[in-house]
């Protein structure tokens, strides 16, 4: 990891992806075939160069594979209520255990997300049904973003972060 450039994670990037976002993981295959998972929950690294991604292992288990075959990962973060996005990418993606208090850190997370749904009219019960995952079930993804990018729809879609 080249620590002479700035890391792409700002303070306030970092809120961004720990509040009640949506959360996408996407990853292909060798012959290039996209899978996708939903994450649970977001810890950003202390000194900001690094996404840890929590993801439930029965529902993420192509991805998974991807990830030990190849360690490509393109993380989307948006904010339902105003479509503010983000997408971040990398090459080093590895799978972890998780740490201690992840479990809680994947419970808040669900419920933020499923209540900020709410407020827009959809069902968080099923939400929370679709998103929860039991701590046996948790998986940590760790990638260092290489790439990031506004994605939110308008004038700056496509504008590259820098460091």
């Amino acid at each position: 990891m080249d620590v002479s450039a700035a890391p792409l994670i700002d303070d306030t990037l970092a809120d961004f992806v720990r509040s009640e976002v949506s959360i996408t993981v996407a990853t292909c295959d060798d012959d290039r075939t996209p899978h996708l998972a939903r994450g649970t929950g977001c810890r950003v690294s202390a000194d900001q160069r690094q996404l840890n991604v929590l993801l439930a292992a029965p529902a993420s288990a192509e991805v998974l594979a991807d990830i030990g075959r190849n360690a490509r990962i393109a993380v989307v973060f948006s904010l339902p209520r105003t479509h503010r996005t983000l997408q971040f990418k990398g090459t080093d993606a590895v799978i972890t255990g998780i740490e201690a208090g992840d479990p809680e850190l994947a419970a808040q997370y669900v419920d933020r997300f499923a209540t900020g749904l709410e407020a827009l009219g959809y069902s968080g019960a099923v939400i929370r049904g679709v998103l929860h995952a039991d701590g046996t079930e948790l998986v940590a993804v760790r990638f260092t973003p290489t790439f990031g990018s506004l994605q939110t729809p308008g004038p700056e879609a496509g504008h590259v972060l820098r460091s």
